[in-house]
């Protein structure tokens, strides 16, 4: 019995664990990247390649392993019509609500939303640019919404309670952004969320993920 009640609790904390070990750091570094909110960083190709190869693809094998051992919904592979309706309804809803508060935000205050990043200039920085995005948006969506909504609905959580904990949780890792960055990770949450509960796909959602990342790199916004 003893048994038995130490692995529920084991199962309950695991998301906030891989949360805190995943995600926490990058929050406490902000984001990985200092400097002054005002001025353009400049995109570094070692920079994105140390992050890569350190920490988003580690990270993503990390979760789906996890995972694995506790027989959770398996990696979706197989590319289906679902992942394509999915990319339509998400890439223009998150280029939209990005560039919105891009524009709404000098109203309210002079400071930039975000920090930004000056394009990335010559072919080998774009490449890596492209990796970094799409490898970014596979292990933030396999996360978020692909194996928390799962780990949520196995877990007889309300559906929307588990969506609220998700969003709260995306937007926390962007508090280095400010308040319009939080704001704009909490509205692009909630509408990945909502995608993928209803179409349930993974690849979708990685691909809006990448995509909007390489639209901000390349507009340096």
């Amino acid at each position: 019995m003893g048994c038995q009640k130490e692995e529920t609790i084991n199962s309950l904390l695991e998301p906030f664990i891989i949360y805190a070990v995943l995600f926490l750091p990058g929050l406490v570094s902000g984001g990985g990247i200092a400097g002054d909110p005002e001025a353009p960083i400049q995109f570094s190709v070692m920079r994105e390649l140390a992050r890569i190869a350190g920490y988003n693809i580690p990270s993503f094998l990390l979760i789906w392993y996890l995972s694995f051992l506790n027989r959770r919904k398996p990696f979706p592979v197989k590319v289906q019509s679902a992942d394509f309706l999915s990319l339509a309804i998400a890439l223009p809803g998150l280029l939209g609500i990005g560039l919105a508060l891009y524009h709404i935000t000098p109203i309210f205050t002079p400071v930039p939303p975000v920090i930004t990043i000056a394009p990335p200039q010559g072919t080998a920085a774009i490449l890596v640019m492209i990796l970094s995005c799409f490898t970014t948006g596979y292990l933030e969506e396999t996360y978020f919404r692909h194996y928390l909504l799962t780990w949520f609905r196995n877990h007889r959580l309300h559906p929307v309670l588990g969506i609220v904990i998700s969003v709260l949780l995306f937007s926390l890792c962007h508090v280095y952004e400010g308040l319009w960055g939080v704001l704009n990770a909490a509205l692009a949450g909630t509408l990945l969320a909502l995608v993928y509960k209803r179409y349930g796909r993974l690849h979708g959602l990685a691909w809006a993920h990448g995509l909007y990342n390489a639209f901000v790199y390349v507009n340096g916004i």
